[in-house]
């Protein structure tokens, strides 16, 4: 039996290029007791993988060359030599990317496409929602009437963190890069005002007028300039989860900033970072509050899915000049 995977060819210097990858054909082994034979329907790609192409020591190894990358896939069970799952059988796992893979029944756990879709799995209910809803409740600590400012607010942990914080009562301002993005914010999720930074003539004015009482709580996913502004309207007391930095990502050069020390200490303000899986005892804990708020309305989520296996690397490509709205999936095959 051979199959398609895509592997890492070379190492990007800023922004990735198709040129990094390389698709393979390769034959897969047999099945063994224990096993089974997945096909990929849905591929995850995030922010977080540009690191993981670099060899550099960080929270999570790098990407080997000429080895598959990997990442979160809803996968279907083709054939099993387990007695815990079935042909049939949905799942999610932390997976290569390849169209077919065997792996041991370990590795995979089901999910329950009647609670949402086999993709959200990848977002709201997957490690997205977990991101959003951990980094938020945890560090920021949201209280009713707060300020709560949310960059990178299009994409698939601002839009939950938002909605999250709005259940919380808060007051919600979303940071996003395109007229149809601040639209989406205020008209499909409940953001009370949302700014479009790449049109707005005064970035620091946009977000004092719709703060006028300043910031309790900024959730950061971007960094960079967009950040510096940001946290310079920050309350006293006031809480940064620190998510992540895709602003600089691709940054090939020297990287400067204002000062944050005077700011953070006169201001007692908290900024953490994180990594979702600091949290890991609280994962079920989490799914459990996201899947009611699922079922219950109160917790949407929108996909930006991209059709065919070959296009994994345009999709990852893609985050980094903001294509996606909410999550950016590749779906791979049908799942009928």
């Amino acid at each position: 039996m051979t199959t398609r995977q895509i592997v890492l060819a070379s190492r990007p210097v800023g922004l990735p290029t198709k040129e990094n990858f390389r698709f393979e054909n390769i034959d897969l082994s047999e099945i063994k007791d224990g096993e089974v034979l997945l096909k990929g329907l849905y591929y995850s790609v995030d922010p977080y993988m540009r690191g993981r192409m670099n060899d550099a020591k960080s929270y999570v190894p790098p990407f080997q060359l000429n080895e598959p990358l990997t990442g979160s896939v809803v996968a279907v069970v083709s054939e099993s030599k387990s007695d815990s799952f079935t042909t049939g059988d949905y799942v999610l796992a932390s997976l290569p990317w390849m169209e077919k893979c065997i792996v041991n029944e370990k590795e995979i756990h089901k999910i329950d496409t009647t609670i949402a879709p086999a993709s959200s799995y990848l977002g709201v209910l997957g490690m997205t929602g977990l991101t959003a809803y951990l980094g938020l409740m945890q560090i920021g600590k949201p209280k009713s009437g707060e300020t709560v400012v949310v960059s990178g607010a299009a994409g698939a942990v601002g839009i939950v963190v938002g909605q999250i914080a709005k259940i919380q009562g808060c007051r919600v301002i979303g940071i996003a890069g395109s007229d149809k993005k601040t639209n989406l914010l205020t008209e499909e999720f409940g953001f009370d005002v949302a700014v479009n930074y790449k049109t707005t003539d005064d970035l620091t004015k946009a977000i004092v007028d719709a703060c006028p009482d300043g910031v309790d709580i900024y959730f950061d996913n971007v960094g960079g300039e967009i950040s510096d502004v940001v946290i310079s309207l920050m309350n006293f007391h006031s809480r940064i989860p620190l998510c992540g930095q895709i602003a600089l990502y691709n940054n090939t050069g020297d990287v400067t900033g204002p000062r944050l020390q005077p700011m953070l200490l006169t201001r007692s303000i908290l900024m953490q970072g994180f990594i979702v899986s600091d949290y890991k005892s609280l994962f079920p804990e989490a799914t459990k509050q996201l899947s009611e708020w699922v079922k219950n309305g109160k917790l949407k989520s929108t996909e930006t899915i991209i059709n065919g296996f070959e296009q994994l690397p345009d999709a990852l490509i893609g985050l980094f000049s903001g294509e996606n709205e909410g999550k950016m999936i590749v779906q791979a095959a049908d799942t009928e």
